[in-house]
């Protein structure tokens, strides 16, 4: 890996949803062995439904706002300046808990995972995929998701999606 900085300016970047995706590093820049993700989420979004990955371990640090994760059956709040750890393996979701706008950096590691957040954008850019697009991309990236989990959690926190 070669040092690289990393500059604030305006990079590839996307949305989907309530939720913001800017790539900071990659894989390709890390020797595949993280990838960096800053995620700009509206207020009260929620960002995924429950799901979890195979491959990845992730870790969401705050950057400003608040950000609410259900971790299995746990259910924290972090403010910024603070780390939620997301284990492969492990059920999970994360949301704005506030009234203004969050922001978290997504530390993935390994890499890889960062091209699902690029092909989701693409395949959003014209609208909502059908369903068996997005089980298509979710299978490529061991990545197993609850959609029914969704209206519970609008429910449970006051949440928006999509």
């Amino acid at each position: 890996m070669h040092t690289t900085q990393v500059r604030a300016q305006p990079g590839e970047a996307g949305t989907i949803g309530g939720l913001g995706v800017r790539f900071l590093v990659t894989g390709e820049q890390s020797g595949e062995r993280f990838s960096v993700v800053e995620h700009p989420i509206g207020p009260r979004a929620l960002a995924a439904p429950m799901h979890r990955h195979a491959d990845e371990d992730e870790y969401s640090y705050v950057l400003e706002g608040q950000v609410g994760a259900q971790l299995g059956d746990e259910v924290v709040l972090a403010r910024a300046g603070e780390l939620i750890v997301k284990p492969r393996g492990q059920w999970h979701t994360f949301w704005n808990a506030g009234d203004t706008p969050a922001r978290i950096l997504e530390i993935i590691s390994p890499a890889g995972f960062e091209h699902y957040f690029a092909e989701l954008i693409e395949a959003f850019g014209g609208g909502r995929p059908p369903q068996e697009q997005l089980a298509e991309l979710r299978a490529r990236y061991h990545l197993e998701a609850d959609p029914s989990s969704v209206p519970a959690l609008i429910s449970a926190h006051g949440l928006t999606f999509g």
